[in-house]
């Protein structure tokens, strides 16, 4: 089981904080009539937003959060790392294709699903291969079972609850009035969802070398000969 470096856990940890300080420091600069329960995320980033640098830096940091996170979280399998890295890099395409100031853009709302559905969608991924894995001893912890956060009714409730919070944003844009508040919602829980799982591999680790037997222990009658198990009778006994 490949351990998950400090680092990790500091690069998860910072995608939701990011997108908080993002979000408020860049919605303070905005004029009065800037509503964070109305106007979404985007338009912070968006043509014509005042200091639009604050939440595109913000946004481009956050998707290196989840490229970071996807290189190390070798516990939850080739396609949860693909679709989190996938998450990532659209996340920092936004820049590239910002919301106009009047009117929509198709490629900012191409980009953004894709996006949102990466991010929801990749702790599933990790659900859909937990029998192999666990059958190789992949991803698993001493006891037989996966960490937590990738064992299958916690990672398919995980991938329910981001689509949820998404299906909510949807029904927001198509004529509530609530579609920063919901976009907000959904955004930070996506974000915490890689820190759960970076957390969750590191403890499965922990527990791993906790239980993983010592090396025997060298005969003192044979200090040249090969290691006995503690408690075997030496040559001389």
């Amino acid at each position: 089981m490949r351990a998950v470096p400090s680092w990790a856990v500091a690069t998860a940890a910072a995608a939701p904080v990011l997108l908080v300080a993002g979000w408020t420091v860049a919605g303070a600069r905005q004029p009065p009539g800037y509503d964070p329960v109305r106007d979404t995320i985007s338009e912070l980033a968006g043509e014509g937003a005042t200091d639009s640098w604050l939440m595109a830096g913000c946004l481009a940091l956050l998707g290196c959060c989840y490229l970071g996170t996807a290189l190390v979280l070798h516990a939850a399998g080739l396609p949860s790392r693909f679709l989190l890295a996938l998450g990532g890099t659209a996340t920092i395409a936004l820049i590239a294709f910002p919301r106009p100031q009047v009117g929509g853009s198709p490629a900012h709302g191409t980009v953004a699903t894709i996006a949102v559905l990466a991010l929801s969608l990749w702790p599933a991924g990790s659900a859909l291969r937990l029998p192999r894995a666990v059958r190789r001893g992949v991803a698993a912890s001493p006891a037989g079972t996966p960490p937590w956060a990738f064992r299958r009714p916690v990672a398919l409730a995980a991938t329910a609850l981001l689509l949820v919070l998404f299906g909510w944003f949807v029904v927001e844009v198509t004529g509530g009035s609530r579609t920063g508040l919901a976009e907000r919602v959904a955004a930070l829980a996506v974000a915490l969802w890689p820190l759960a799982a970076v957390l969750s591999a590191r403890r499965a680790h922990r527990r791993f070398l906790a239980r993983s037997p010592e090396p025997p222990a060298a005969d003192p009658a044979r200090p040249d000969g090969p290691p006995v198990s503690p408690g075997r009778p030496g040559a001389g006994g």
